[in-house]
């Protein structure tokens, strides 16, 4: 009987890191190892209860190297890590014979997946990142839609509110350094699901970036994208609760709140089938993030409200 594909984890304690383990065992796969430097990680009860678990890197290295000495490696490295850290731990699977599996955003940079695309041609191991919003079934559908109107350029405005409280401010989340900024750190998988809809950045102008919100325009090669984001409350519209996610296409609302609980479970599904999304998958989003975020720290134009001084990136 042929054994399960295997898998480790890194960022087992982290927010997203459930979506992975229950990934993990609907595609019948066995997580072995996870680590986290946090200790709170009882959610593997749920899903791999024999997994062995480290809260120091040293250890969990040592422990996935005997694993390959004992001729069972790791088939897969699922990375939910802080996003400075996605760079490291990616390299670091690929270096210990395991293809990686990274959230979003692969790296923070653009120059950084050149680097990763060399030790991939160096190790033949390869590099995932989950978009799941490119496999949401609303979002195919307007892909399909939107390529069947060559020529037209659509009027897009998205606007998303997420509130967070002070402790985002403390966490790496918080350091802009380690997160990316708001437009990185939140913004991102919205930015790759634009493009991939839209097709590629023409012009990118950031008219807002603090540390709550940013806000900006984009011309993709068929839209026009007005777009904000915060994590501030009082920017929820009057009589949102929670998370406030907005889309419209050409005056018309787009939804695709629906269909988001089984997109992990696909994304390695697709991933384990030679479908992923790789490392240049990922570049125009990254490029873009990254722009966003030089511009974020170029001098203001003097004599205008900060809100209203245009910086642009591409």
């Amino acid at each position: 009987m042929n054994r399960p594909v295997t898998f480790a984890l890194i960022g087992a304690a982290g927010y997203v890191a459930p979506r992975h383990m229950k990934a993990i065992k609907e595609i019948g796969g066995d997580l072995r190892v996870a680590y986290d430097p946090h200790d709170a990680v009882g959610i593997l009860d749920n899903y791999f209860p024999n997994a062995a678990f480290f809260v120091e890197f040293e250890r969990y290295d040592r422990h996935v190297s005997r694993l390959a000495m004992q001729g069972e490696g790791i088939d897969y490295v699922s990375i939910c890590s802080p996003n400075y850290l996605h760079d490291a731990h990616v390299r670091h699977a690929l270096r210990s014979g395991s293809h990686a599996i990274c959230e979003k955003p692969l790296v923070l940079n653009p120059w950084n997946l050149d680097a990763l695309a060399d030790i991939e041609r160096r190790t033949g191991r390869m590099v995932s990142t989950i978009l799941q919003l490119r496999l949401h079934p609303s979002v195919i559908a307007l892909k399909q839609r939107v390529a069947g109107e060559s020529g037209r350029m659509h009027d897009v405005s998205l606007s998303y509110v997420t509130p967070r409280g002070n402790w985002y401010h403390t966490s790496w989340k918080g350091d802009v350094a380690k997160s990316g900024g708001i437009a990185t750190n939140i913004g991102v998988h919205f930015f790759d699901m634009l493009i991939d809809v839209f097709g590629p950045v023409a012009r990118s102008v950031l008219y807002l970036a603090d540390s709550r919100r940013a806000a900006g325009h984009l011309t993709l090669r068929t839209a026009r994208v007005s777009w904000f984001l915060s994590i501030d409350a009082a920017d929820l519209p009057a009589g949102a609760k929670g998370s406030h996610r907005s889309v419209l296409v050409d005056g018309e609302a787009f939804s695709f709140s629906d269909g988001f609980a089984d997109l992990h479970t696909l994304s390695y599904a697709e991933i384990l089938a030679g479908r992923g999304f790789g490392i240049e998958a990922v570049r125009p989003s990254i490029e873009l993030v990254s722009a966003l975020r030089q511009s974020a720290c170029a001098p203001l134009d003097e004599g205008l409200h900060p809100a209203a001084r245009p910086h642009v990136s591409a």
